[in-house]
């Protein structure tokens, strides 16, 4: 028994790892493919994509709650998954009817053509990913089921033991080959009788066209077989492998890494303010003043970053106005350019967030662009579109009351990362970036909230997003154990184009003690703030709260970030030893 291979109880796993290279197969080509007809064409990609424009909004908030700056990976990830686990019951299907597996993935090859043709800027060609992937699918399947290295579906019938079977009804004597009978007819031809190979074959008996093998014949398969099936799924895995990495690569490549390296930014007319002394108390823990742009937080809806090349960038600026123009990058490069450090924050930003930061911007007014446009009566809203087809409605007034809302072209002394919106994107202090932040932009268009609503306010979020004072406990953290005596508790606080005028902590649910406010560069900005806390041995809890500059005291009322951002007092439970 060493030298065979029993199959009736490995086989259904065997046919779920044929579905699952077969389903690798069309991924690692598509990949290839893609990397032709550019990104968005990936049915992974696609389909992501499609997700995420059509899911509920609860699932989405779930998301980015859950994996914050990871939520497009791991959108990826289990759509790669669910796929690889409906491949499975293909390979499983297959086995009995090929036809089946082959109706399978001709279904997921349409669905990843019609994703694609859904993306902003589809056109022909973005369907051949998904369609000679396929293809390619359908044929590895064919391959581990009827083809070449084909998997065996007879090992699917129930076990039996090895020997003759056990005797059901009369016993009947074996026929005698040498009593066989023959009759000579009209011609002097001999016949033997048949009816025993046209009767139904017995379980446990020779499989015609199959060796016999020890042990039960029909019933396992030799190495050899096992062998050749094994090699055969490793062969195409290591090949969809390197194909979809190959891909990757190549996609990469035809990136615009190069062509922002090469951007020289100009120098501001206005240049922003240097930080003063002290605005970053460097204490361990609390998150520093100015923002890395390797750590700024990115929460947007493009699965594939847009490579958006700025020899071709173009932005049009239409709609309800007297005079629409068109910028290229070398336009809007030549115009006189501001520097400004603005904080950004998310709407989806719970309570004790981090999906917030502060960075240092370099743009073209968009006050001054509008002024040369001249928008009409009525047009109270300016949408921006980005190349992917994202919108966002900022209100006029905001962009022209003065606030340093620009075209940013870049961030922290460089061009903007292409992760962050390269080669030109939106900022606006003041505002949640769903409203305002627009990344990869290519369209302002002046239209009317009451005409046009952008991506988030049919899915439940408020048309206007202004930005909600708040605070944030950042040390000690909950798994801290400080020791008893003087501990320092530090954090942030933020009312863009407001400003933070006082911040106040308490434990316990105690009196409110007042926290020292560092200095900070201007009320676009968030500012760190500290507090010395006598720590007393024990479980405490401390609680923070912050006031603008217009007076108002940040409420501490509890509530999540739909529609228009969460509110409340953040809190810290921590023991001290």
């Amino acid at each position: 028994m060493g030298n065979t291979w029993r199959v009736s109880s490995t086989t259904p796993r065997f046919a779920a790892l044929a579905g699952v290279a077969a389903a690798a197969a069309a991924i690692g080509t598509a990949e290839l493919v893609a990397a032709l007809t550019g990104p968005r064409s990936s049915p992974l990609v696609a389909v992501g994509g499609l997700v995420v424009d059509t899911a509920p909004e609860p699932v989405k908030r779930f998301g980015i709650e859950v994996f914050g700056s990871y939520d497009k990976i791991a959108l990826l990830v289990g759509t790669a998954l669910l796929l690889g686990g409906f491949a499975a019951l293909l390979g499983m299907l297959a086995v009995r009817r090929l036809t089946v597996g082959l109706a399978g993935i001709v279904v997921f090859g349409g669905i990843g053509a019609a994703a694609a043709l859904t993306r902003a800027g589809a056109d022909a060609a973005d369907v051949l990913p998904s369609l000679v992937g396929a293809a390619v699918g359908g044929l590895a399947l064919w391959a581990f089921v009827a083809g070449p290295l084909e998997l065996d579906p007879w090992p699917w019938s129930p076990p039996t033991p090895a020997g003759p079977p056990p005797a059901t009804g009369p016993a009947v004597a074996a026929p005698d080959p040498d009593s066989v009978a023959t009759s000579e007819g009209t011609g002097g031809t001999a016949s033997r009788s048949t009816a025993s190979a046209e009767s139904p074959p017995v379980p446990g008996s020779p499989v015609p066209g199959r060796p016999p093998v020890p042990g039960g014949p029909g019933r396992r398969v030799d190495p050899d077989s096992r062998r050749r099936f094994l090699t055969g799924v490793g062969t195409v895995l290591g090949v969809a492998a390197v194909g979809g990495v190959a891909g990757r690569w190549l996609a990469g490549r035809q990136g615009v890494s190069a062509a922002r390296e090469a951007i020289t930014l100009p120098a501001p007319v206005s240049a922003a303010p240097p930080v003063p002394a002290g605005a970053d108390l460097a204490q361990p823990g609390l998150a520093s003043y100015v923002t890395s742009n390797r750590s700024f937080y990115r929460i947007d809806t493009a699965l594939v970053v847009p490579q958006v090349d700025p020899a071709t960038w173009q932005l049009r600026i239409h709609g309800r106005v007297r005079n629409p123009v068109t910028l290229s990058y070398a336009d809007l490069l030549a115009r006189p350019m501001v520097e400004r450090y603005v904080t950004l924050a998310c709407v989806s930003n719970e309570v004790g967030g981090d999906l917030i930061g502060n960075a240092c911007w370099l743009g073209v007014p968009i006050r001054e662009l509008l002024d040369e446009v001249g928008p009409l009566d009525g047009a109270d809203q300016v949408v921006g579109r980005s190349v992917d087809g994202w919108t966002c409605g900022t209100p006029t007034a905001v962009l022209r009351d003065g606030r340093d809302a620009l075209l940013a072209v870049g961030m922290n002394g460089e061009p903007l990362p292409v992760q962050h919106g390269f080669p030109v994107r939106m900022v606006v202090p003041g505002l949640y970036g769903y409203v305002s932040a627009c990344k990869w932009i290519t369209e302002l268009e002046l239209t009317s909230f009451a005409d046009f609503d952008a991506y988030w306010v049919p899915r439940g979020w408020s048309a206007q997003g202004p930005v909600k004072t708040q605070s944030r406990i950042d040390t000690p953290r909950p798994r801290n154990r400080p020791a008893a005596g003087p501990v320092t508790v530090a954090g942030v606080a933020w009312a863009q184009h407001r400003g933070i005028d006082r911040v106040e902590v308490r434990v316990d649910e105690g009196p409110w003690q007042e926290a020292q406010l560092a200095p900070t560069i201007s009320v676009d900005t968030w500012v760190q703030w500290s507090w010395q806390w006598p720590a007393t041995p024990g479980e405490h809890t401390l609680q923070v709260r912050a006031t603008d500059s217009t007076g108002e005291t940040q409420t501490g009322e509890t509530r999540g970030v739909a529609p228009d951002g969460a509110t409340g007092w953040h809190s810290v439970t921590l023991t001290v030893s």
